[in-house]
């Protein structure tokens, strides 16, 4: 019998949700705005411990909008991870600014905290200051931000947390989204908190408000339309929010859930020598978005490979980010360091980590993976694990990661 496909982070949605969404339907609350946006706005300060928040239509618009607040423009750099989603790099472009990509840390994936002392000293030498530093919360775990908060204060530099992947994530105590002058959150599908698609711009009360003016078309305050300088359509609708809001209520519950998959995906795979399941615990508590494991290319095949074989057992992975300084829009940009994102590329590979992944398929997941890379599993597919399967519901509006 062929097997279910198993995604690599679809949506979890509930009845609670459902209820929600059609609450705010019957109520006519459609769009742009009404009471579940506040109420959406209200639950992101309370997550992230911020001033204020704005609900907006992408990751990827926050980030446009926190560099527009920060008055970043043409002839400006920005200091951006190089190993992340394309977007990151992207909004920099978007104000005319240049993106300047700094090195990972081997161990975690995120930024390196000395390279990124090292590309702001070079800059400095030759009599430039970077007009912001961007930091990246790579698969739901935070940055380093102890030493690049220090690193920032030292050169009077503004931080910009992308922690479009992190909610819910800790550092050192303080949430995922706290760090810097302003912090993006995404709600696309795939994410752990999704509102079909939608982002959210939290941090500072003054620029939040500055964001949410030019989030609605920078309209004037007057009856009639009035526009005085360039503004965008990126406020998020009610409808979404309305999504957003129930999916909050459920954070702790499905952070829990990404975790203890997680932590058995450590279980299970850290003792085959080669492999290494990067970890979502230094300095703080990851959320558990996805789980990254490193192969050692020596001992096994490469994880584009690797992904191959998954696929056709009906399992979804995917190489982790290709370094930006790698891809094709970017060739030629500055770039201080890169040895270790180009390893972390080259050996790096996603394994599905959904909230609404069950323990057989999980079991279904190490198994496959630990065959394709020609391991004996260590374990066996239980008949707690089936009558677990049987007895939770399928989910049918899973969305393979865009």
């Amino acid at each position: 019998m062929a097997h279910a496909p198993i995604h690599l982070s679809p949506p979890d949605m509930s009845a609670r949700e459902r209820r929600a969404l059609l609450d705010a339907f019957d109520s006519n609350w459609i769009a742009p705005a009404g009471p579940a946006l506040n109420e959406f706005e209200a639950r992101l300060r309370s997550v992230s411990g911020t001033e204020a928040a704005v609900a907006v239509t992408s990751g990827t618009a926050a980030l446009h909008l926190a560099l527009r607040v920060l008055g970043i423009g043409p002839g400006d750099i920005v200091l951006v991870p190089t190993v992340t989603f394309v977007a990151s790099a992207n909004v920099v472009r978007y104000v005319g600014a240049v993106p300047h990509f700094v090195d990972c840390d081997p161990r975690t994936g995120n930024v390196d905290p000395a390279q990124l002392e090292r590309a702001i000293l070079n800059l400095d030498a030759v009599g430039y200051r970077p007009a912001a530093v961007m930091t990246v919360d790579l698969y739901g775990a935070c940055a380093n931000y102890s030493e690049i908060e220090r690193t920032c204060r030292r050169f009077d530099i503004p931080i910009i947390e992308d922690a479009a992947e992190a909610i819910g994530a800790t550092h050192l105590g303080r949430p995922a989204g706290s760090f810097g002058k302003l912090a993006a959150f995404s709600f696309n599908g795939n994410k752990l908190v999704t509102t079909g698609g939608g982002g959210a711009l939290v941090g500072q009360a003054d620029l939040i408000e500055r964001a949410r003016y030019l989030s609605s078309q920078a309209r004037d305050s007057a009856l009639h339309f009035e526009h005085s300088e360039l503004g965008y359509a990126y406020r998020l609708s009610n409808i979404s929010a309305a999504i957003g809001c129930s999916q909050l209520e459920r954070l702790d519950r499905l952070v829990a859930r990404t975790r203890a998959i997680h932590r058995r995906y450590v279980d299970e795979l850290s003792h085959i020598e080669g492999l290494d399941v990067i970890s979502q615990d230094r300095d703080g508590r990851g959320n558990g978005w996805l789980t990254v494991v490193q192969i050692d290319r020596d001992r096994f095949a490469a994880p584009a490979s690797i992904c191959g074989r998954l696929s056709d057992e009906g399992i979804e992975a995917r190489p982790s980010w290709k370094p930006m300084h790698q891809q094709p829009l970017y060739l030629g940009s500055p770039v201080t360091g890169g040895h270790a994102a180009n390893t972390h590329f080259d050996q790096g590979l996603c394994l599905p980590s959904g909230s609404a992944l069950t323990e057989a398929e999980q079991t279904r997941v190490i198994e496959t993976f630990t065959r394709a890379l020609g391991v004996q599993p260590t374990i066996e597919l239980s008949s707690l694990d089936l009558r677990v399967a049987q007895l939770l519901p399928r989910q049918d509006n899973r969305v393979p990661m865009s």
